[in-house]
Protein backbone atom coordinates (compact mmCIF):
# COMPACT_ATOMS: atom_id res chain seq x y z
CA UNK A 1 0.00 0.00 0.00
CA UNK A 2 1.14 3.31 -0.88
CA UNK A 3 1.99 6.18 1.57
CA UNK A 4 1.59 9.82 0.33
CA UNK A 5 1.50 13.08 2.66
CA UNK A 6 0.14 15.93 -0.49
CA UNK A 7 -0.09 18.57 2.50
CA UNK A 8 2.97 20.25 1.80
CA UNK A 9 1.90 20.84 -2.12
CA UNK A 10 -1.01 22.86 -1.29
CA UNK A 11 0.99 25.56 -1.31
CA UNK A 12 2.45 24.96 -4.88
CA UNK A 13 -1.29 24.46 -6.34
CA UNK A 14 -3.80 26.96 -7.20
CA UNK A 15 -6.21 26.22 -9.82
CA UNK A 16 -8.56 23.33 -10.59
CA UNK A 17 -6.27 23.10 -13.17
CA UNK A 18 -3.27 22.53 -11.22
CA UNK A 19 -5.12 20.10 -9.30
CA UNK A 20 -6.33 17.90 -12.26
CA UNK A 21 -2.62 17.80 -13.67
CA UNK A 22 -1.19 16.47 -10.19
CA UNK A 23 -3.87 13.83 -9.65
CA UNK A 24 -3.19 12.55 -13.21
CA UNK A 25 0.46 13.04 -12.54
CA UNK A 26 -0.19 10.93 -8.83
CA UNK A 27 -2.73 8.49 -10.15
CA UNK A 28 0.11 7.66 -13.18
CA UNK A 29 3.18 7.13 -10.81
CA UNK A 30 1.09 4.88 -8.29
CA UNK A 31 0.23 2.55 -11.50
CA UNK A 32 -3.53 2.74 -10.29
CA UNK A 33 -5.91 0.79 -12.09
CA UNK A 34 -9.25 2.21 -13.96
CA UNK A 35 -12.63 0.71 -14.77
CA UNK A 36 -14.97 1.36 -13.10
CA UNK A 37 -16.43 4.44 -14.90
CA UNK A 38 -13.30 5.59 -16.12
CA UNK A 39 -10.41 3.90 -18.34
CA UNK A 40 -7.43 6.45 -17.92
CA UNK A 41 -6.07 8.48 -14.76
CA UNK A 42 -7.57 12.15 -16.26
CA UNK A 43 -10.51 10.95 -16.36
CA UNK A 44 -10.65 9.74 -12.88
CA UNK A 45 -9.11 13.15 -11.94
CA UNK A 46 -11.83 15.45 -13.45
CA UNK A 47 -14.23 12.00 -11.40
CA UNK A 48 -12.85 13.03 -8.37
CA UNK A 49 -11.72 16.43 -8.15
CA UNK A 50 -14.90 17.48 -9.17
CA UNK A 51 -16.72 15.58 -6.78
CA UNK A 52 -14.51 17.27 -4.28
CA UNK A 53 -15.35 20.39 -4.93
CA UNK A 54 -19.53 19.79 -5.79
CA UNK A 55 -19.24 20.61 -9.42
CA UNK A 56 -20.78 18.48 -12.27
CA UNK A 57 -17.72 16.87 -14.35
CA UNK A 58 -19.54 18.39 -17.71
CA UNK A 59 -18.25 22.03 -16.62
CA UNK A 60 -16.37 24.58 -19.21
CA UNK A 61 -12.95 23.76 -19.13
CA UNK A 62 -12.54 27.59 -18.19
CA UNK A 63 -13.37 26.49 -14.64
CA UNK A 64 -9.76 25.36 -14.84
CA UNK A 65 -8.12 28.15 -14.50
CA UNK A 66 -10.56 28.78 -10.63
CA UNK A 67 -8.04 29.28 -7.88
CA UNK A 68 -9.50 26.83 -5.15
CA UNK A 69 -9.59 28.11 -1.24
CA UNK A 70 -7.55 26.28 1.63
CA UNK A 71 -10.64 24.28 2.50
CA UNK A 72 -11.36 23.07 -1.20
CA UNK A 73 -7.79 22.09 -1.70
CA UNK A 74 -7.80 20.20 1.65
CA UNK A 75 -10.62 18.41 0.27
CA UNK A 76 -9.07 17.33 -3.04
CA UNK A 77 -5.87 16.39 -2.13
CA UNK A 78 -7.62 14.05 1.09
CA UNK A 79 -9.83 12.64 -1.86
CA UNK A 80 -6.57 12.46 -3.68
CA UNK A 81 -4.33 10.29 -1.39
CA UNK A 82 -7.56 7.77 -0.19
CA UNK A 83 -7.08 6.76 -4.45
CA UNK A 84 -3.96 6.24 -4.39
CA UNK A 85 -2.98 4.61 -0.27
CA UNK A 86 -6.22 2.84 -0.03
CA UNK A 87 -6.59 2.05 -4.29
CA UNK A 88 -10.50 2.52 -3.96
CA UNK A 89 -12.63 2.33 -7.07
CA UNK A 90 -13.76 6.06 -7.62
CA UNK A 91 -17.30 5.40 -7.09
CA UNK A 92 -16.72 4.15 -3.45
CA UNK A 93 -14.57 7.04 -2.96
CA UNK A 94 -18.12 9.29 -4.14
CA UNK A 95 -20.78 6.89 -4.00
CA UNK A 96 -21.90 7.67 -6.92
CA UNK A 97 -22.23 5.77 -10.44
CA UNK A 98 -23.44 6.40 -13.96
CA UNK A 99 -25.17 3.11 -16.29
CA UNK A 100 -27.36 3.84 -19.13
CA UNK A 101 -27.41 7.97 -17.99
CA UNK A 102 -28.57 7.27 -14.74
CA UNK A 103 -27.32 8.02 -11.67
CA UNK A 104 -26.64 5.55 -8.76
CA UNK A 105 -25.55 5.47 -5.46
CA UNK A 106 -22.88 2.73 -4.65
CA UNK A 107 -20.81 1.37 -1.54
CA UNK A 108 -18.40 -2.22 -1.37
CA UNK A 109 -21.60 -3.82 -0.77
CA UNK A 110 -22.44 -3.92 -4.37
CA UNK A 111 -20.48 -4.31 -7.57
CA UNK A 112 -19.32 -1.11 -9.32
CA UNK A 113 -22.48 -1.17 -12.68
CA UNK A 114 -20.04 -1.13 -15.73
CA UNK A 115 -21.98 -3.99 -17.45
CA UNK A 116 -22.29 -3.88 -21.61
CA UNK A 117 -25.75 -4.95 -21.36
CA UNK A 118 -26.50 -1.34 -20.33
CA UNK A 119 -26.08 -0.80 -24.32
CA UNK A 120 -29.14 -2.81 -24.85
CA UNK A 121 -30.87 -1.35 -22.65
CA UNK A 122 -30.68 2.02 -24.56
CA UNK A 123 -31.56 -0.32 -27.73
CA UNK A 124 -34.37 -1.40 -25.83
CA UNK A 125 -33.83 -5.13 -26.80
CA UNK A 126 -34.53 -4.34 -30.22
CA UNK A 127 -33.46 -7.36 -31.39
CA UNK A 128 -35.82 -9.38 -29.57
CA UNK A 129 -38.56 -7.10 -28.64
CA UNK A 130 -40.37 -4.22 -30.45
CA UNK A 131 -42.09 -1.25 -29.34
CA UNK A 132 -45.30 -2.68 -30.13
CA UNK A 133 -44.47 -5.57 -28.28
CA UNK A 134 -42.13 -5.15 -25.42
CA UNK A 135 -41.50 -6.97 -22.65
CA UNK A 136 -44.11 -6.66 -19.78
CA UNK A 137 -42.63 -8.69 -17.28
CA UNK A 138 -38.54 -8.30 -16.77
CA UNK A 139 -36.25 -10.48 -14.07
CA UNK A 140 -33.04 -8.70 -13.53
CA UNK A 141 -31.28 -11.44 -11.47
CA UNK A 142 -27.99 -10.89 -9.52
CA UNK A 143 -29.11 -7.48 -9.72
CA UNK A 144 -26.65 -6.08 -7.24
CA UNK A 145 -26.96 -2.03 -6.97
CA UNK A 146 -30.19 -2.49 -9.08
CA UNK A 147 -28.95 -0.92 -11.93
CA UNK A 148 -29.99 -3.28 -14.64
CA UNK A 149 -33.28 -3.39 -13.25
CA UNK A 150 -34.07 0.13 -13.05
CA UNK A 151 -32.33 0.65 -15.99
CA UNK A 152 -34.57 -2.07 -17.84
CA UNK A 153 -37.94 0.09 -16.32
CA UNK A 154 -37.23 3.46 -17.35
CA UNK A 155 -37.18 1.96 -21.09
CA UNK A 156 -40.22 -0.20 -20.50
CA UNK A 157 -41.94 2.02 -17.95
CA UNK A 158 -44.99 -0.26 -18.37
CA UNK A 159 -42.84 -3.38 -17.47
CA UNK A 160 -43.19 -5.02 -14.24
CA UNK A 161 -39.46 -5.63 -12.46
CA UNK A 162 -38.51 -8.47 -10.58
CA UNK A 163 -34.77 -7.71 -9.22
CA UNK A 164 -33.40 -10.57 -7.57
CA UNK A 165 -29.99 -11.44 -5.12
CA UNK A 166 -28.73 -13.61 -2.88
CA UNK A 167 -27.26 -10.75 -0.69
CA UNK A 168 -29.14 -8.76 1.91
CA UNK A 169 -26.95 -6.09 1.38
CA UNK A 170 -26.88 -5.89 -1.61
CA UNK A 171 -30.41 -5.73 -1.65
CA UNK A 172 -30.46 -2.41 0.86
CA UNK A 173 -28.53 -0.72 -2.10
CA UNK A 174 -30.86 -1.70 -4.42
CA UNK A 175 -33.59 -0.25 -2.32
CA UNK A 176 -32.27 2.81 -1.96
CA UNK A 177 -31.45 3.35 -5.73
CA UNK A 178 -35.37 2.00 -6.09
CA UNK A 179 -36.53 4.80 -4.12
CA UNK A 180 -34.08 7.52 -5.56
CA UNK A 181 -35.42 6.92 -8.60
CA UNK A 182 -39.03 6.42 -7.50
CA UNK A 183 -39.50 3.15 -8.75
CA UNK A 184 -40.90 1.57 -5.66
CA UNK A 185 -44.54 0.60 -7.77
CA UNK A 186 -42.59 -1.09 -10.76
CA UNK A 187 -39.41 -2.75 -9.16
CA UNK A 188 -39.33 -5.29 -6.68
CA UNK A 189 -36.22 -6.23 -5.12
CA UNK A 190 -36.36 -10.33 -3.67
CA UNK A 191 -34.08 -12.43 -2.02
CA UNK A 192 -33.51 -15.10 -3.99
CA UNK A 193 -30.83 -18.31 -4.20
CA UNK A 194 -30.61 -17.97 -8.05
CA UNK A 195 -34.59 -18.52 -8.79
CA UNK A 196 -35.78 -19.64 -5.84
CA UNK A 197 -37.03 -16.41 -5.29
CA UNK A 198 -39.54 -17.09 -7.65
CA UNK A 199 -41.00 -20.32 -8.03
CA UNK A 200 -44.14 -20.35 -10.41
CA UNK A 201 -43.44 -17.16 -11.79
CA UNK A 202 -42.02 -16.19 -15.47
CA UNK A 203 -40.81 -13.37 -17.43
CA UNK A 204 -40.54 -11.89 -21.01
CA UNK A 205 -37.19 -11.24 -20.43
CA UNK A 206 -34.56 -12.61 -17.81
CA UNK A 207 -31.27 -10.46 -17.86
CA UNK A 208 -28.53 -11.48 -15.85
CA UNK A 209 -25.13 -10.33 -14.70
CA UNK A 210 -24.17 -13.26 -12.64
CA UNK A 211 -20.93 -13.95 -10.77
CA UNK A 212 -18.44 -15.45 -13.65
CA UNK A 213 -14.94 -14.50 -13.13
CA UNK A 214 -12.94 -18.07 -12.80
CA UNK A 215 -10.32 -19.26 -10.23
CA UNK A 216 -7.34 -17.89 -12.51
CA UNK A 217 -8.37 -14.37 -13.50
CA UNK A 218 -10.07 -14.07 -9.60
CA UNK A 219 -6.39 -14.70 -8.23
CA UNK A 220 -5.03 -12.18 -10.91
CA UNK A 221 -7.46 -9.44 -9.79
CA UNK A 222 -5.71 -5.89 -9.42
CA UNK A 223 -6.45 -4.42 -5.67
CA UNK A 224 -9.19 -1.80 -6.67
CA UNK A 225 -11.30 -5.17 -7.55
CA UNK A 226 -10.60 -6.68 -4.11
CA UNK A 227 -13.09 -4.11 -2.73
CA UNK A 228 -15.87 -5.18 -4.32
CA UNK A 229 -17.98 -7.92 -2.53
CA UNK A 230 -16.37 -11.30 -3.35
CA UNK A 231 -19.26 -13.20 -4.01
CA UNK A 232 -20.03 -10.87 -6.83
CA UNK A 233 -17.06 -11.75 -8.69
CA UNK A 234 -15.71 -15.77 -8.53
CA UNK A 235 -17.94 -18.49 -8.85
CA UNK A 236 -15.71 -22.23 -9.20
CA UNK A 237 -12.76 -22.70 -11.24
CA UNK A 238 -14.36 -22.41 -14.41
CA UNK A 239 -16.14 -19.08 -13.32
CA UNK A 240 -19.68 -21.02 -14.28
CA UNK A 241 -21.15 -22.64 -11.11
CA UNK A 242 -23.94 -20.02 -11.68
CA UNK A 243 -24.25 -19.88 -14.95
CA UNK A 244 -25.08 -23.66 -15.11
CA UNK A 245 -27.76 -23.24 -12.54
CA UNK A 246 -28.93 -20.28 -14.35
CA UNK A 247 -28.93 -22.34 -17.62
CA UNK A 248 -30.70 -25.74 -16.23
CA UNK A 249 -33.82 -23.79 -14.99
CA UNK A 250 -34.52 -21.10 -17.20
CA UNK A 251 -36.45 -22.25 -19.76
CA UNK A 252 -39.53 -23.20 -16.74
CA UNK A 253 -39.18 -19.10 -15.72
CA UNK A 254 -39.79 -18.12 -19.09
CA UNK A 255 -42.62 -16.85 -21.00
CA UNK A 256 -43.41 -18.17 -24.56
CA UNK A 257 -41.21 -16.41 -26.61
CA UNK A 258 -39.03 -15.04 -24.01
CA UNK A 259 -35.38 -14.39 -23.73
CA UNK A 260 -32.51 -14.86 -21.42
CA UNK A 261 -29.41 -12.41 -22.05
CA UNK A 262 -26.54 -13.36 -19.66
CA UNK A 263 -23.14 -12.01 -19.45
CA UNK A 264 -20.37 -13.93 -18.90
CA UNK A 265 -17.69 -12.02 -19.68
CA UNK A 266 -14.09 -14.08 -20.04
CA UNK A 267 -15.88 -17.27 -19.14
CA UNK A 268 -17.18 -17.25 -22.90
CA UNK A 269 -14.47 -19.40 -23.46
CA UNK A 270 -15.81 -22.02 -20.50
CA UNK A 271 -19.40 -21.83 -21.90
CA UNK A 272 -18.32 -23.01 -25.48
CA UNK A 273 -16.03 -26.00 -23.76
CA UNK A 274 -18.81 -27.25 -21.36
CA UNK A 275 -21.75 -26.53 -23.89
CA UNK A 276 -20.62 -27.42 -27.48
CA UNK A 277 -23.66 -28.03 -28.93
CA UNK A 278 -25.36 -25.09 -27.89
CA UNK A 279 -25.92 -22.26 -30.46
CA UNK A 280 -25.24 -19.37 -28.22
CA UNK A 281 -26.07 -15.93 -29.98
CA UNK A 282 -22.63 -13.89 -28.71
CA UNK A 283 -23.34 -10.28 -28.42
CA UNK A 284 -21.77 -7.38 -29.90
CA UNK A 285 -21.55 -3.79 -28.57
CA UNK A 286 -20.18 -0.44 -30.41
CA UNK A 287 -19.00 0.73 -26.68
CA UNK A 288 -16.94 -2.05 -25.79
CA UNK A 289 -18.05 -5.35 -24.05
CA UNK A 290 -17.82 -8.81 -24.97
CA UNK A 291 -19.17 -12.43 -23.53
CA UNK A 292 -23.03 -11.95 -23.72
CA UNK A 293 -25.11 -14.55 -24.66
CA UNK A 294 -28.50 -14.76 -26.16
CA UNK A 295 -30.76 -17.72 -25.64
CA UNK A 296 -34.64 -17.75 -26.45
CA UNK A 297 -36.91 -20.46 -24.60
CA UNK A 298 -37.28 -22.26 -27.36
CA UNK A 299 -33.37 -23.53 -27.55
CA UNK A 300 -33.00 -23.56 -23.57
CA UNK A 301 -35.78 -26.14 -23.77
CA UNK A 302 -34.19 -28.31 -26.97
CA UNK A 303 -31.17 -28.28 -24.77
CA UNK A 304 -32.61 -28.83 -21.88
CA UNK A 305 -30.64 -31.98 -21.01
CA UNK A 306 -27.68 -30.56 -21.65
CA UNK A 307 -28.19 -27.89 -19.36
CA UNK A 308 -29.40 -29.98 -16.77
CA UNK A 309 -26.88 -32.79 -16.93
CA UNK A 310 -23.97 -29.77 -16.64
CA UNK A 311 -25.45 -29.04 -13.67
CA UNK A 312 -25.70 -31.98 -11.74
CA UNK A 313 -22.35 -32.78 -12.70
CA UNK A 314 -20.67 -29.55 -11.99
Amino acid sequence: MNEVDFSPIKDELFTIGDYLRFATSEFNQAELFFGHGTNNAWHEAITLVMFALNLPVELNEQVFNCRLTSTEKSAVLALIERRIVEQLPAAYLTNHAQFVGLPFYVDERVLVPRSPIGELIEQHFSSNFSPENPPKRILDLCTGSGCIAIACAVAFPESEVDALDLSIDALNVAQINIENHGLTEQVIPIQSDVFSGVEGLSYDLIVTNPPYVDQEDVDALPQEYLHEPEMGLGSGVDGLDIVREILAQAASHLNENGVLICEVGNSQIHVEHVYPQVPFTWLTFKNGGHGVFMLTKEQLTSHQNSFTQAFEQK
